[in-house]
C-alpha cells in the first residue's frame, strides 16, 4: 500500500478552470495538489485556443496583403511557407506555456503530479503510485474532439484540433467537416493561407449564434473562395491514394466531393472515461458530468469545472468556474453558476460577438415587447477609413430599456463586446451607454449610436417638436 497523503484541495486536470482554481487555492494558503495526465496548460494552450488563434493571425497578414491595393499599397499575392506559419504557432505556445508550467505551479506552493488520477472511493484516488485523499476535489478533465460515426471515417486519415497544428503541409483541398466556431475558424485561415476549402454540416453555419449575423459571416466566406454545403446528410467517407473523398446526400441527389485532407469539426465531447467516478458516487453522461448551481457534482466533496460540465466550452467559462469553486471550496460561500450575461466570440473575419440573448431568444422569452437597436458598420468613421465596413451592431433591450443582449458581426466585434457584457452583468439600462462619450474616431462609437437609438423616436418625435415650438414663446 502507498502511503496516504492528505490535502485542502485535489484538482484533477491542469487546463484553464484547473490551472486557475490551482493557482487561487495555493496563493490563500491551501494544501493543494494538481493532476494532470498530459500537457500542462490543457487543451487551450495546446490544441485550441491559442494555437487557432495564432494560425488566424498568420492568415490575416495574408490577406492584409491582398487586399493593400484598396489603400493604394501595391502588394499582391503573397507566398506563403506553410511549414513557417506552423512554426510560428508553436513559437506562440512555447512563449506562454512557462506561464502554465510544472514549475511555476510547484513555485505558487502547488504539488504537481504528472499522472493519471483515478478515485477509488468518495474521498480518495490513486494518481502516480500515491493514494491522495482531500477535503475538496475538482474534476476538470475538460473535453476532446467529437468524432461522428460515418461510415469509413475509421479507415480514413483525418485531423481534429488535437492534430491539425503539427501539419505542416499546406492542404491543397481542405474538407472540413463542422461549421461550428472550429470549424468555420479553421476553413478561412487555411483559405488564407492558399488552400481550397469546402465547408460541411448537416444542419446551418453557425447554428448557436444570431442568423442575421451568421448570414454575413457566410456573405464572406463566399467572397473569399470558401466552398459551403449546409444541411447536408453525410453518407460515409472514402479513402483515396491521394486523400479524402466525402459523399454526401442533399434531397435525392449524392455528390462526392474530393480533398486531399479532412478535418473533423463536429463539437466536443467531455473527459468523463477511467476517472473512477462511479466509486466517488459522481453522476455523469455522455453530456457530461451532472452539477448544481454551487457546480457540486452528486458527491458533495465533489466539484466539476469548465468544458467537462458539458455547457459553454469556452476558456472564459472555465475561469469564471474557477472563481465559483474556489468561493465555495475553500470559502464555504454558496456561490452559483450564473452565466447571464455571458459573452462568447467567433474569431472569423468578420469577427462574431454574442452576449445575452439573441433577437429570436429574446422575442420567444418576452415576445413583442422588446425593442431592437442597430447600428451599421458601413456608418462608422472608423470603419470607413479601415475599409471594414462589413456588419452591425444589434441590441435587444426592454421596453424600459433594460439591456437583455447584444449581437456584434464585423470588424474586431470581440473587442466591442465589453460594455454590453458590462451593461447586462450589472442590470444596466440603455442609458448608460448612450451617455457614456466615446472617442472619436473609433469603432466603439457603433455602441453609443445604436444605444443612442433608442430614444430617436421620442427625440424627433411630433410632440418633441410642439414642444421647441411653445418654448420658443420664452425667448
Amino acid at each position: 500500500m502507498s502511503e496516504e497523503i492528505n490535502y485542502d484541495i485535489c484538482i484533477i486536470g491542469a487546463g484553464s478552470a484547473g490551472l486557475s482554481i490551482a493557482a487561487g487555492a495555493a496563493q490563500m494558503g491551501a494544501r493543494t495538489v494538481l493532476v494532470e495526465a498530459g500537457r500542462m496548460g490543457g487543451d487551450c494552450l495546446n490544441t485550441g485556443c491559442v494555437p487557432s488563434k495564432s494560425l488566424l493571425a498568420a492568415a490575416k497578414a495574408a490577406k492584409a496583403m491582398r487586399g493593400a491595393r484598396r489603400f493604394g499599397v501595391e502588394a499582391g499575392e503573397p507566398h506563403v511557407d506553410f511549414a513557417a506559419v506552423i512554426a510560428h504557432v508553436h513559437d506562440v505556445i512555447a512563449s506562454i506555456a512557462p506561464h502554465d508550467s510544472v514549475e511555476r505551479f510547484v513555485e505558487l506552493g502547488c504539488t504537481v503530479i504528472q499522472s493519471r488520477a483515478r478515485f477509488i472511493n468518495e474521498r480518495t484516488i490513486e494518481a502516480g503510485g500515491k493514494t491522495l485523499r482531500a477535503r475538496r476535489f475538482v474534476v476538470a478533465t475538460g473535453s476532446r474532439a467529437a468524432i461522428p460515426a460515418i461510415p469509413g471515417l475509421d479507415e480514413a486519415p483525418y485531423f481534429t484540433n488535437e492534430t491539425i497544428f503539427d501539419n505542416t503541409v499546406l492542404p491543397d483541398h481542405l474538407l472540413v467537416i463542422g461549421a461550428g466556431p472550429i470549424g468555420c475558424e479553421m476553413a478561412q485561415a487555411h483559405r488564407r493561407l492558399g488552400a481550397r476549402v469546402t465547408l460541411l454540416d448537416i444542419g446551418p453555419m453557425l447554428p448557436k449564434d444570431d442568423t442575421e449575423a451568421a448570414d454575413v459571416v457566410r456573405e464572406a466566406f463566399v467572397a473569399e473562395g470558401i466552398d459551403i454545403s449546409e444541411k447536408v446528410e453525410i453518407t460515409r467517407i472514402e479513402k483515396r491514394h491521394d486523400g479524402v473523398a466525402v459523399v454526401l446526400r442533399r434531397d435525392a441527389d449524392e455528390q462526392r466531393i474530393e480533398g486531399s485532407h479532412l478535418l473533423i469539426a463536429a463539437g466536443r465531447e467531455p473527459n468523463v472515461e477511467n476517472l473512477g467516478l462511479d466509486a466517488a458516487g459522481v453522476r455523469c453522461s455522455a453530456a457530461g458530468v451532472e452539477v448544481d448551481a454551487r457546480l457540486r457534482t452528486t458527491n458533495k466533496h465533489i466539484f466539476a469545472a469548465g468544458d467537462v460540465t458539458g455547457g459553454l466550452q469556452f476558456t472564459h467559462m472555465a475561469n469564471y468556474h474557477a472563481g465559483i469553486i474556489i468561493r465555495n471550496a475553500l470559502f464555504r460561500l454558496p456561490a452559483k453558476n450564473k452565466p447571464e450575461a455571458f459573452p462568447w466570440v467567433t474569431y472569423t473575419d468578420p469577427e462574431l460577438a454574442q452576449v445575452g440573448l439573441t433577437e429570436a431568444k429574446a422575442k420567444d422569452r418576452h415576445g413583442d415587447s422588446v425593442r431592437i437597436l442597430r447600428a451599421e458598420f458601413k456608418d462608422n468613421d472608423r470603419a470607413r477609413a479601415e475599409r471594414e465596413t462589413q456588419g452591425f451592431l444589434k441590441a435587444v433591450t426592454t421596453k424600459r430599456g433594460l439591456v437583455l443582449g447584444a449581437t456584434i458581426v464585423g470588424h474586431n466585434a470581440g473587442e466591442l463586446i465589453a460594455p454590453w457584457t458590462l451593461a447586462i452583468s450589472q442590470g444596466l439600462k440603455i442609458g448608460a451607454l448612450a451617455n457614456i462619450i466615446m472617442p472619436y474616431p473609433t469603432l466603439s462609437e457603433i455602441s453609443k449610436r445604436s444605444a443612442g437609438s433608442y430614444y430617436t423616436p421620442t427625440l424627433f418625435s411630433p410632440r418633441t417638436q410642439r414642444l421647441v415650438r411653445f418654448l420658443r414663446i420664452f425667448g
